[in-house]
């Protein structure tokens, strides 16, 4: 069993008995403050959303496996261009898999979708900036097989993005899936996903 939380921009907590891993906690990028769990491990789609706080563990931001507190994870390069570090996670827990894209400025790739490998949840850009934008979001939500589609860094008025940002409601008009709302996503077990495509907004917590 685990939770997942969003807590503003591109950045969530996945914690389970054991273990917290944070993708992209930091947050000060955007003008909030960092997300910092000690004995966690920090995940970063690109270099410069990791805090380096000795408080983690461990830190990630390349492609590669690694196996630590539970979690499985597999990172694959995105880059089309030199000096870009963009990096796609897939991530085991408790038999259940979760893809994580970060700064893709297209909708992902068959080839993409495919080393992410079959998913149960789906973590995704979806307002624009550094990520997908709400119609390339809504098109990889619609081709991955994920049964939980969890929109981040979308528009939001406390946090300072560099750059204008779609609003979540355009990306669930455009990607037609089933809404559900909540405070917090809690995963029992792989054979308890919705049976339909569902898109999960969690409040920012």
């Amino acid at each position: 069993m685990f939770d997942i939380e969003y807590k503003g921009a591109n950045t969530v907590i996945i914690s389970t008995r054991n273990s917290s891993l944070v993708v992209n906690p930091k947050l000060s990028e955007y003008g909030l403050k960092d997300t910092i769990i000690k004995d966690g491990i920090e995940l970063a789609t690109s270099g410069r959303f990791l805090t380096d706080d000795d408080n983690f563990k461990l830190s990630i931001s390349y492609p590669g496996s690694y196996e630590v507190s539970g979690f499985s994870i597999n990172g694959f390069s995105t880059s089309t261009k030199e000096g870009d570090d963009s990096v796609i996670y897939s991530i085991n827990i408790e038999d259940v898999k979760i893809g994580i894209v970060g700064g893709v400025d297209k909708e992902l790739s068959d080839d993409q979708l495919e080393s992410l490998g079959v998913l149960d949840i789906l973590i995704l850009p979806v307002g624009g900036g550094d990520g997908l934008g709400a119609t390339a979001a809504a098109m990889t939500a619609r081709k991955s097989d994920a049964n939980v589609i969890i929109p981040t860094n979308y528009a939001d008025s406390d946090v300072n993005y560099t750059a204008e940002h779609d609003d979540l409601d355009l990306f669930l008009k455009e990607s037609g899936l089933e809404v559900e709302r909540t405070a917090k996503y809690k995963v029992k077990s792989g054979n308890t996903m919705p049976e339909k495509p569902t898109v999960v907004v969690l409040d920012r917590r």
